[in-house]
């Protein structure tokens, strides 16, 4: 299994420590911004200072998930540093399928390129740079599992976006949906007749979509 081997799970390891900084990074921006230092804007966090990563059991959870449905084309919004996306490239690796990820941040591209190589998954992930409602837009399907872990307020679009593409009980997975952002898209996946069956674990949102 690709999650145990060494190289893998280095890397895994190092980005786990590395993340667990990111409450202390928040707490030094929101010091920053209220001393006059730094701009009010949550734009900010596009400078790659957070990694805005998954925890170990999460990261799991997706590997589990994936290969449990078989998912053989995997799809990510939003890689950052790519913790997630080791999880979904080993998953992918194992069931003999692809990963395709996006990421808009160039530093954070360049990291999680040396990441992936590193790992020895480079070769079963294609990493798309720039804005994912451009990079996604040709995108060809079917795709067998989706997952929104980038910009809360783009998961709608990219839902209507990618949807097309999404096979018959494709999974379609949406991190930190408890965000004020998110809102609009978690209504319209569990509206009746949305074509979905959603389910709630914690601020993960979990859809099927159903067959025609």
């Amino acid at each position: 299994m690709t999650l145990q081997e060494p190289r893998l799970a280095a890397v895994l390891e190092r980005l786990h420590e590395e993340a667990a900084h990111d409450a202390d990074r928040w707490t030094a921006r929101r010091a920053a911004q209220a001393a006059g230092r730094l701009p009010n804007d949550e734009g900010l966090v596009r400078t790659g200072e957070f990694y805005l990563a998954v925890s170990p059991d999460e990261g799991r959870l997706l590997y589990l998930l994936a290969r449990a449905t078989r998912a053989r084309q995997l799809v990510e919004f939003g890689a950052s540093y790519g913790v997630s996306t080791l999880y979904l490239a080993a998953a992918a690796r194992d069931g003999g399928g692809h990963l395709v990820t996006t990421e808009a941040h160039p530093d954070k591209c360049r990291a999680l390129r040396a990441n992936l190589a590193e790992a020895g998954v480079a070769e079963c992930v294609t990493l798309l740079e720039g804005d994912a409602l451009h990079t996604l837009a040709d995108l060809p399907g079917p795709i067998d599992l989706l997952l929104l872990d980038g910009w809360k307020s783009l998961y709608l679009p990219l839902l209507r976006l990618l949807e097309p593409c999404l096979a018959d009980n494709a999974l379609v997975l949406a991190d930190n949906v408890d965000h004020a952002a998110a809102q609009d898209y978690l209504a319209a996946i569990r509206a009746p007749g949305s074509g979905f069956m959603t389910h709630l674990i914690g601020d993960l949102a979990v859809s099927v979509k159903l067959a025609a």
